[in-house]
């Protein structure tokens, strides 16, 4: 299957709107289950205005939050699909270019050291563009999430030793997501990244994070370390926007990777309760957004 540059622009230009107005339907149903459980009046009223806010942006064509964060594509790239690869990296980023530009969008993206905003969601290495393979047949994928601040801003890295064993995990995610408190627009999606090299590790607590709700750790211990820790995260009482509830996370994820003997490292990332993210695939039968 040969890739047709213009069509990966648009699209790409496509799942940056998409992402930003429409909520995955896993994340509505995640609403509908914290709210099912949820004990405190308060936080059951702020549970329904969030649901109401997002009905509102949906209905009316508007974006579900201000925040068009820092735009992260992720690309799969399948058995027989021919592409030169600087040429589709390049197609992402005028395809991001022209969804700030024609949409318009507000550009949340700047200069680390001047604070100069290029005002086309673009500048040195973003779009942060990931590139993976996979055994699919004539199947190229991509996938869109515009990483806001709030969320970005609590993310965390430690570097622990074996010797402190799983109980430091536990106490790790626990430590950060309190430390977080409302900052992340509450209920999360709390991301963990276990081992790896300490880059590694924090890309698989932003996989984590930005994985659908329902899904779990291919790995059977990431699989219970999970669910324990979503019951723990729970129990915190911070609650929807950090004023208190039993919703303070949708899930806690877990992704996992080997790492060195001697290390043991351990990331968190979060995602805030608009946890946005669009997703298109190309074969050849044609092409297909989804989330």
């Amino acid at each position: 299957m040969k890739v047709d540059l213009l069509a990966i622009e648009d699209a790409a230009k496509e799942l940056y709107i998409r992402a930003l107005k429409i909520l995955p339907p896993d994340i509505k149903d995640g609403f509908t289950q914290l709210a099912d459980r949820e004990t405190g009046s308060t936080a059951k009223n702020i549970l329904g205005t969030m649901v109401n806010n997002i009905r509102v942006a949906e209905d009316t064509n508007n974006l579900l939050c201000q925040d068009t964060g820092v735009p992260v594509y992720s690309i799969t790239i399948g058995r027989g699909v021919e592409v030169v690869g600087y040429d589709l990296v390049q197609a992402i980023r005028k395809g991001c270019e022209r969804a700030t530009r024609e949409h318009p969008l507000r550009s949340s993206v700047v200069h680390p050291l001047t604070r100069k905003n290029q005002h086309t969601s673009c500048g040195i290495e973003v779009p942060v563009i990931h590139v993976d393979y996979s055994d699919h047949p004539e199947e190229l994928t991509i996938k869109m999430v515009p990483k806001g601040s709030g969320s970005e801003n609590n993310s965390f890295l430690k570097m622990a030793i074996p010797a402190e064993g799983i109980d430091a995990i536990k106490a790790f995610v626990i430590d950060s997501v309190v430390n977080a408190g409302g900052k992340t627009c509450p209920p999360t999606v709390v991301g963990v990244g276990l081992g790896g090299t300490s880059d590694l590790c924090v890309a698989l607590a932003k996989r984590a994070a930005t994985r659908a709700l329902g899904t779990v750790c291919s790995d059977t211990e990431g699989a219970k370390l999970e669910a324990e820790l979503s019951a723990a995260v729970n129990r915190l009482g911070i609650g929807p926007q950090g004023l208190g509830g039993d919703s303070t996370a949708f899930a806690v994820h877990v992704e996992l990777a080997a790492t060195h003997i001697t290390m043991n490292p351990i990331a968190v990332n979060m995602q805030c309760h608009s946890a946005r993210r669009a997703k298109v695939t190309f074969s050849p039968t044609g092409v297909v957004y989804g989330f």
